[in-house]
Parts: structure tokens; sequence; C-alpha cells
């Protein structure tokens, strides 16, 4: 299913060429309940607080190592490293990311569709859902970059056109998570507030974006501030384990400098009540393989 629709109003204005300004969240940030889905009050309640949970064992080892060797396999290919999907680090040479995974490898479709991993996003988000994004990270030993602090809506509503906060990301590791080897980083509680982002969206901005954070990235200011009222929560765990987030987390993580590789198959389930229109802030949306266009129904 594909469709396009227009709204009326902006409620998360951003990059309008103003300052930077810290907004309240109008929209909630939990739409089912226990009854609708496998996690109990309990946890919901906890998501609903801090804005992000944690799975301790999603998927099995078996799983783990069938993944693994899908991504090994995916990232040796020459045409993956050709395709624009593949988002490769200038510096090293070395594979970032994959996006669209769930359309390039039918391993990563099958997870991608697990009612373990849909179910989940269909109880917080009140709604059937579709995928918005789905994608592999690498962050190598010795390699692996690090990534700014953000909202995912900021972008998703400046550049893709997601009219509300009705959006979760999934990260499922296929690696260890040690608090040494760039895990995610969330400050908890940072989703009920919204950054208003200054400047204006470049052109193709998801070219560099992609990379590295430029537009969308809150002024360190404003940054410290969050940090000060909300902390930072470092979330370690071991494959196999999954962290669900509410899309305007702030959110990063720190280079890898270790040994220790670390990898996650991330997957964002949008609402089908909440579907993409034109851009917010910017001349046009980002390509589907970034920002789906199909709303058809994950699962």
């Amino acid at each position: 299913m594909t469709a396009t629709q227009t709204v009326q109003t902006d409620v998360y204005p951003t990059r309008t060429g103003g300052p930077e300004r810290v907004l309240d969240r109008p929209d909630p940030t939990l739409y089912g309940t226990a009854d609708d889905g496998p996690m109990d009050a309990a946890t919901l309640s906890g998501y609903d607080e801090k804005g992000y949970l944690t799975v301790d064992e999603l998927i099995s080892a078996s799983e783990v190592a069938e993944l693994t060797a899908e991504l090994q396999r995916l990232s040796a290919q020459e045409e993956i490293r050709r395709d624009e999907r593949t988002v490769v680090e200038a510096a090293s040479d070395e594979v970032r990311s994959i996006f669209e995974i769930h359309r390039i490898s039918d391993v990563f479709a099958k997870i991608a569709n697990d009612p373990r991993v849909v179910g989940r996003a269909k109880q917080l988000l009140g709604s059937d859902v579709y995928i918005h994004q789905s994608r592999v990270n690498f962050k190598p030993g010795f390699e692996g970059k690090e990534f700014m602090w953000h909202s995912d809506f900021e972008t998703w509503h400046a550049e893709d056109g997601l009219p509300n906060m009705r959006t979760v990301s999934i990260s499922i590791s296929l690696t260890d998570n040690y608090s040494y080897n760039g895990p995610l980083m969330i400050m908890p509680g940072s989703h009920k507030k919204y950054i208003s982002c200054g400047g204006e969206t470049p052109e193709d901005n998801y070219k560099k974006s992609l990379i590295m954070q430029g537009a969308g990235t809150p002024e360190k200011e404003t940054l410290t501030q969050f940090a000060d009222t909300y902390g930072i929560d470092v979330l370690e765990g071991k494959a196999g384990g999954a962290i669900m987030f509410d899309c305007n987390c702030m959110h990063a993580s720190n280079g890898n400098v270790t040994p220790y590789p670390r990898s996650n198959v991330f997957i964002v389930f949008n609402s089908v009540e909440n579907t993409a229109v034109d851009p917010f802030a910017a001349a046009a949306p980002r390509p589907d393989f970034i920002g789906a266009r199909d709303f058809t129904p994950a699962g």
C-alpha cells in the first residue's frame, strides 16, 4: 500500500532558519496497553517514563549466529558495497551500514516481520505498523566511528514527512554491548521534550548525514542542559538482546577503539495511522530506502 497525505498544521517546526527552541511534546509516548501484546504493564510504564525498554533475550544464540553469518556474507559482496543503500566509512573503507536490509536479505526480512518484534511494536504504538526504515550497523573494533546526539524524529519529520511521534525503533544486538565498545546511550525522559533545531536542511542532506549527523544536531548548550536534567544511560547487553526506544529519545554512541566489534539490526516501525506526507523542512523526501513510502503493514 502506498499513499501520500496532506496535513494542515506542523506541531513540530524545525530548521525554519530561526534559533533553536525546546518545545513540549503534545503526542503521547505509549498508545497500547498490557492487553495488546506480550509486554506487561510495568514494562510499558517504564517505557512511557524513560522512553525506552530492554529485552534481555529476544532471539536465540542460533538465530544470532544465522544473522551474523548473513551479515558477513553481505558485507563481503562487492555489489553490496557499491549499492547506494550501503554506507562506507571514508577513512577506513569499512562498511558502516546497509539500509533496507529487510528487502536485500530474506534472512533479515524474517526477523523484521517476526511476531516477537512486530507484536511489541504494535503494542507500543496501538495499531498496525509498517517498516519506515531498516538497516544493519557495523561498529568494527578499532575503526567504529561515533554518532552525535540527536533525535531521530527531528530528521524523520523534517526530511521524511512523518507528521507525529508514533514511531519506535528496535535495535537487536548481534554482538555483546559493553560500556566501552560504542553502545547506545540514551538520555532517559528526554523524549518528553522536542528540540526544534536551527538552520535549514541542505540539498541532499542524507548523503552526508548518514555518515556524520549535521543538520538536525542540537547545540552543545542545549545538550548539556538535557544531560544535566535527564542524565545518560549506557545500554549494555548480551548478543540476542534488544532495545526499543521512542523516536524522540535523545541518543548517541561513542566510537569503538576496543578490539571488540559491535553490530546490530535496526528496524524502525511507524504506525499506519501516522504515514509519511511531504517533508516539513526539506525540498524533497529522502529516498525510499531511508524513509519508506510503502505503508504495507509488517508481520
